[in-house]
């Protein structure tokens, strides 16, 4: 525990010397020391007991807002430092969704490294805006090289340039923004897009083509760019959940033959609902034929594409023009940390630069101010080149594949449960969802007519499934307020499903083999307190079969 120094941290001012200048925020050496060991320490005792507390308090919004104090006014005087961190560490220990927690299996946002924590204490510090290299000499050559050293990492060719980013959305805004004045500029007409804007003579309706997979990023970078979300061609999916590539051709050809121009080809290699890498070689080089930018969202699945027995398609990243990573989702990194790649680093420079070439010692220095929107920017590279120095190579791609493997287990747990029927398992997601016994052979048979492995009676697949619906969307409200596990969803075909997405270094064999038994007994109660209210009977006796 934090403990509070009941005396001013303010030295008195020197009024006769008329040199001292009290601040109160100034802290010497000593009270900086002896706060910042306690605060460490307090850290260190909830990370070592993450395990033990539940993953969420789930408390309501009144109620975390009654903790907090939410209507108190900004006080007029201040307070002592030790006392408010160690009220500010109760608050967070207390009452946050732990995503560091071993059973923690929700969204794609992975336990944080411990030297990545440390890493931010140590950036902080030294406060460097890395959007100048004279602003931070040191934090932009270390940005430059973790930038590096993630494209050896997935395979993403050498000389290629890019820079950190809040997160996956940003980087594959970058991204688009680096596609939409790149052609622009190749057009005949000669398109200053950057001067003149869409509304330019020369302007001609730019296209998007995205599959109906693809992350919410797309509408906002299509809106936020002045594209438009009506640019947007969504395109449908195989039962694998991968793009339809002719239909990826169609769409292409007919936008040209209207006199559009496609601008961006995405492909996602590792979609957030379900783990699908879409076929990136072909989505290449069918972009290549059209004229069109080739962009990969790979801010979940790039990671995992040096580690034996990924999906063959994440070999292909190297073909994308402009390519999202995500160190925060599966690199381990604390939030915030994303990262755009780009193979040709003049686009970005041709995308977002007002200066020429920063010269320093008669040598080019990279200025990120002129590769993306950012001026001020924060140093988040640090806590990724120093996780990926104390691991190295081999230990990230065998973290990583130790997630993989845990999610192949926890699927043939569910598939062995006989309350749960499992869906699809790619990468390191699940997707399954809660049936109680005596639903089971029905949703069972209309989970198989609707794949066209079995045929009769339509009656009853749809009334089946809006009942699971129901139960499961009920289910997942109960896991995620109980704190013994946390998992989120995905819909799946019209199917509300159950989804896990293991992204977690803490996570072992027995977190997930106590996974399957949680979500069924959850499952027995919210399905007995629905039939209580709705009525025991809500479906006849099965009299044929299909």
């Amino acid at each position: 525990m934090i403990e509070a120094k009941h005396e001013s941290p303010v030295a008195p001012a020197d009024e006769a010397a008329g040199t001292a200048r009290p601040s109160p925020l100034a802290m010497d050496a000593d009270e900086f020391r002896r706060l910042g060991h306690q605060l460490v320490d307090a850290v260190g005792t909830f990370l070592a007991t993450l395990a033990e507390r539940p993953v969420t308090p789930g408390e309501s919004p009144d109620q975390v807002r009654a903790v907090l104090g939410a209507d108190r006014p900004l006080p007029a005087e201040g307070t002592d430092p030790a006392a408010l961190l160690a009220g500010a560490a109760e608050l967070l220990f207390g009452h946050s969704l732990l995503n560091g927690h071993p059973r923690f299996l929700g969204y794609i946002t992975s336990s944080p490294a411990p030297l990545g924590v440390l890493a931010e204490l140590l950036a902080a510090a030294v406060n460097a805006n890395v959007g100048a290299w004279r602003l931070s000499p040191m934090a932009s050559e270390i940005e430059a090289q973790t930038v590096r050293w993630i494209a050896e990492l997935v395979g993403y060719p050498a000389g290629c340039g890019g820079l950190f980013t809040s997160g996956g959305n940003m980087a594959n805004f970058v991204g688009l923004l680096a596609a939409r004045a790149a052609k622009a500029a190749d057009l005949e007409e000669g398109w200053d897009l950057r001067a003149e804007g869409l509304q330019a003579p020369a302007a001609r309706r730019l296209r998007i083509y995205a599959s109906a997979e693809t992350h919410t990023w797309i509408q906002k970078a299509a809106d936020l760019s002045g594209l438009g979300t009506d640019a947007i061609r969504w395109l449908p999916t195989g039962d694998d959940l991968r793009l339809d590539l002719a239909a990826l051709r169609v769409a292409l050809a007919r936008d040209r033959a209207a006199g559009d121009v496609p601008m961006l080809v995405v492909g996602t290699a590792g979609s957030v609902s379900t783990g699908a890498v879409d076929p990136l070689a072909e989505i290449a080089a069918i972009s290549r034929e059209a004229g069109a930018w080739f962009h990969v969202d790979g801010a979940y699945g790039a990671f995992a594409a040096r580690v034996p027995g990924a999906p063959a398609a994440l070999a292909d990243l190297a073909l994308a023009d402009s390519l999202a990573v995500d160190p925060h989702k599966w690199l381990y990194a604390p939030l915030e940390a994303g990262c755009v790649l780009v193979r040709d680093p003049e686009t970005l420079r041709r995308a977002f630069s007002y200066h020429p070439p920063y010269y320093h010692f008669g040598q080019e220095a990279t200025n990120f101010v002129d590769f993306g929107p950012q001026n001020s920017r924060g140093f988040r590279a640090l806590k990724v080149w120093l996780t990926l120095r104390q691991v190295g190579r081999d230990g990230t791609l065998r973290m990583i594949g130790d997630d993989i493997r845990l999610s192949r287990r926890l699927h043939a747990a569910v598939a062995a449960h006989p309350e749960l029927q499992p869906f699809t398992q790619a990468l390191s997601i699940n997707t399954f969802r809660y049936v109680p016994p005596d639903l089971r052979e029905r949703a069972e048979r209309a989970a198989a007519r609707q794949a066209g492995e079995a045929a009769g009676d339509e009656a009853g697949v749809h009334e089946i499934d809006d009942l699971l619906n129901r139960l499961n969307e009920a289910l997942l409200e109960r896991i995620q307020s109980g704190g013994e596990c946390f998992v989120s969803n995905a819909v799946v075909r019209g199917r509300y499903l159950l989804r896990s997405c293991i992204v977690n270094f803490n996570t072992r064999e027995p977190d997930i083999d106590a996974l399957p038994e949680i979500v069924a007994r959850l499952g027995r109660e919210v399905d007995r307190e629905l039939r209580a209210a709705e009525g025991a009977t809500r479906f006849p006796p099965l009299t044929r079969a299909p």
